[in-house]
């Protein structure tokens, strides 16, 4: 019984927000300390150049201009990946887990994030 115990209460107190989800979408660096995931829900700030915020673990991003990317603006652009990642209730990734880079067709095929591409037009 004094297990049974134990075990809830450490249900109670292990907050939700420590379990990472996965988001799939495209990963979208526009400009300098600028860089947001825009998945099915929308977009989900990561950093802004605003001087706000950045999610921790940034450092889990690789270098996307290794795989498949498309530059926008000099040396920035996007990319197709999956981050596990937490999140807050005001749209905003504040940490990140880590980060799979996929292939562009991935993320251009599936029409829940085709707003993405068309977003400026």
């Amino acid at each position: 019984m004094r297990r049974l115990h134990v075990l809830v209460l450490m249900m109670i107190l292990t907050p939700a927000a420590a379990q990472a989800e996965q988001r799939c979408g495209w990963l979208d660096n526009p400009a300098t300390r600028t860089w947001s995931l825009n998945d099915a829900d929308g977009g989900w700030g990561i950093m802004d150049n605003t001087g706000g915020p950045a999610a921790e673990g940034m450092d889990e991003i690789p270098d996307l201009t290794n795989g498949e990317y498309v530059y926008t603006n000099a040396g920035h652009g996007y990319a197709c990946a999956c981050m596990n990642v937490d999140t807050d209730d005001e749209g905003a990734i504040t940490r990140i887990h880590s980060v799979r880079q996929l292939p562009l067709s991935r993320c251009r095929s599936d029409r829940a994030i085709g707003w993405f591409l068309h977003k400026d037009q």
